[in-house]
C-alpha cells in the first residue's frame, strides 16, 4: 500500500487541463504540417494561378466590349458620308451584334468549342471592320472628318490593348496548364482539386494577331 502510494506520488496522472492542452497543441503541428505540406504541392499555387487566368480572360473581355461599343459611333459617322456603302455597314454591325450576343463565361475558358466559337465571333467582327477600312480610304473628306479622326484614335488604341490582353491571357494559360500537369502539382491537383486545363485565345487565322485599324493619314 504504501510503496502504491509513493508510485503514484513520484508518477503523478496528467489533469484533465493538461491532457486538453496537449491536445490542441498536437492538432496545431498537424495542421502546420498539413499546410506546409499541400503548400509544397502546388494546392495553393495552382488555384492562385487559375484566378489569375481569369483576370487576364475578364481584361481581355473588357477590350472587346470597348471596341464593340465604340462601333456604332463608328458606323454613324462613316454612314453620314458614304450612307450607299450600305452592304458594308450592315456587315459590320450584324458582325457586331454576333460578337456581343457570343458569351463565355470563366467557368467555360477548358471548353474548346465554346471559346472557338467565341473566337469566331470576334474574328468576324475584325474582318467586317477591316473591310470597311478599306471603304473609308476612298473618302477622303471623310478621313478628315474630326468625329471619325476621334474614333481613329480610341479604336486604334482598344485594338492595341486587345493584343496585348489576349497576349497576357495565353501566357497566364500557359502557365497553369503547365502548373497543373507537372509532378507532384499534377497528383494534388488529380486527387484534391480537379482544376481542368484552359483553352488559348488564338488569333483571326486570316491576320494572326486581332487586326491593328490603321486608318492612316495618307495623302
Amino acid at each position: 500500500m504504501a510503496g502504491h502510494i509513493l508510485c503514484t506520488i513520484m508518477n503523478p496522472q496528467p489533469n484533465l487541463m493538461e491532457t486538453t492542452m496537449i491536445k490542441r497543441i498536437s492538432l496545431a503541428c498537424i495542421a502546420i504540417l498539413m499546410t506546409m505540406s499541400l503548400a509544397g504541392c502546388g494546392y495553393n499555387s495552382m488555384q492562385q494561378q487559375e484566378e489569375e487566368v481569369f483576370a487576364a480572360w475578364g481584361n481581355l473581355e473588357a477590350s472587346l466590349q470597348r471596341r464593340a461599343d465604340l462601333i456604332p459611333n463608328l458606323v454613324e459617322t462613316v454612314k453620314a458620308a458614304a450612307s450607299h456603302e450600305r452592304e458594308t455597314l450592315e456587315a459590320v454591325v450584324e458582325a457586331r451584334a454576333k460578337a456581343t450576343q457570343t458569351k463565355i463565361s470563366p467557368d467555360m475558358l477548358g471548353d474548346k468549342e465554346a471559346l472557338a466559337r467565341f473566337q469566331a465571333a470576334q474574328g468576324g467582327l475584325s474582318s467586317a471592320l477591316s473591310r470597311l477600312m478599306v471603304v473609308v480610304e476612298r473618302y477622303p473628306d471623310l478621313k478628315a472628318n474630326q468625329n471619325y479622326l476621334a474614333l481613329q484614335h480610341q479604336l486604334e488604341g482598344t485594338e492595341n490593348r486587345i493584343n496585348v490582353a489576349r497576349q497576357r491571357y495565353n501566357e497566364a494559360v500557359k502557365m497553369f496548364n503547365s502548373s497543373i500537369r507537372s509532378f507532384p502539382n499534377s497528383l494534388t491537383n488529380s486527387v484534391l482539386l480537379n482544376l481542368e486545363r484552359k483553352e488559348f485565345f488564338q488569333a483571326d487565322p486570316g491576320a494572326k494577331a486581332v487586326p491593328t485599324v490603321d486608318f492612316g493619314n495618307k495623302s
